[in-house]
């Protein structure tokens, strides 16, 4: 994989997750319960960001090693494998209080490539 492909993974992992956390701009955790198509959306972004992260090379993900990469690759498979199992508390607060960090680490990153 080469340093474009790395650069374009990291790109769609900051694109979604911003997507991910301005979906729930002015919404609360009852909104999860309460509203299908966000609840999909969210989880839908969520594994993009996983997936994207599990495509960046083994050098990327050391250079870049600031990032929690095998946690945002541990959820994308927790939602894809236990579908039927969502946590919407842990869900709400990878959103709420996770992606706001990473997505500063991202921005970080994207700036010195």
């Amino acid at each position: 994989m080469t340093q474009h492909d790395d650069t374009i993974r990291l790109q769609h992992m900051l694109d979604h997750a911003r997507e991910a956390v301005n979906m729930v701009e002015g919404k609360d955790r009852s909104d999860l319960k309460i509203d299908r198509m966000l609840e999909l959306a969210l989880v839908r972004l969520i594994e993009i960001i996983g997936e994207a992260a599990a495509k960046v090379s083994p050098e990327g993900k050391e250079k870049f090693s600031d990032l929690p990469w095998p946690q945002i690759i541990a959820m994308r498979n927790r939602l894809i494998h236990g579908y039927d199992a969502i946590d919407l508390d842990i869900l709400w607060d990878t959103i709420e209080d996770d992606l706001p960090l990473l997505i500063s680490e991202l921005e970080k990153v994207l700036g010195k490539i």
